[in-house]
């Protein structure tokens, strides 16, 4: 058996906004901690069939890179469903509502 770690360290500023993200893991070839602007994080509660959830961004993440890493956050969703459901018809819906967001936020591909 294996025991992987992923480490997240937030600095926060006076209101206990994110100012830097930054991410590492004991499984990366990167040696050192990686600065992100954004992430979620998402974890099934089984005792009380719930999701417990973390999403943070740091106050000089672009908008434009929002609505971005929501989109792909979106279709990476879609993708996890269907290697673990199998549910083709309802991740195509994802998808095709993934495009109708997309063209709604006027992102580029």
């Amino acid at each position: 058996m294996k025991t992987a770690e992923i480490k997240l360290t937030i600095d926060l500023d006076d209101h206990n906004v994110p100012e830097t993200i930054m991410w590492e893991s004991t499984d990366s070839k990167e040696k050192e901690a990686l600065p992100v602007k954004s992430m979620m994080l998402a974890l099934w509660d089984d005792n009380y069939k719930n999701t417990l959830r973390i999403d943070l961004w740091t106050k000089d993440m672009p908008v434009d890179q929002m609505k971005r890493f929501f989109y792909e956050t979106l279709m990476t969703m879609g993708d996890s469903f269907l290697r673990a459901t199998g549910e083709e018809n309802i991740v195509e819906d994802l998808r095709d509502y993934c495009a109708h967001f997309a063209e709604k936020m006027e992102l580029s591909k």
